[in-house]
């Protein structure tokens, strides 16, 4: 089984190009999405598996019936046909990258 979240998987700063490398070796993509204070992605669902790394900022992220708060460096791992919200509770604009395989 895969754990939900890496604490620190990515060093800070976070390295946008070591990301990708790391996710393409592995079968992902990586993008990046920025997020103003308050932004919130409610209840997707997607028919791959997804990663989320936060690059600045933080993140509350519900994954099934599992929340975790994601901070630069941490990648969470978010499995095909899960339910997942993500939230930016920082108090600016949070950047995070994420990826589908």
């Amino acid at each position: 089984m895969t754990e939900l979240v890496i604490r620190k998987k990515f060093p800070c700063p976070v390295d946008a190009a070591a990301v990708a490398a790391d996710w393409r070796a592995r079968g992902y993509s990586c993008d990046l999405f920025i997020d103003p204070p308050g932004r919130q992605w409610i209840d997707f669902v997607h028919a791959t598996d997804e990663l989320v790394s936060v690059a600045e900022g933080r993140l509350k992220m519900t994954v099934g019936e599992k929340q975790v708060i994601a901070e630069a460096g941490d990648e969470v791992f978010i499995p095909r046909h899960a339910v997942h919200s993500v939230n930016n509770i920082h108090a600016r604009t949070t950047r995070w990258y994420y990826g589908y395989n």
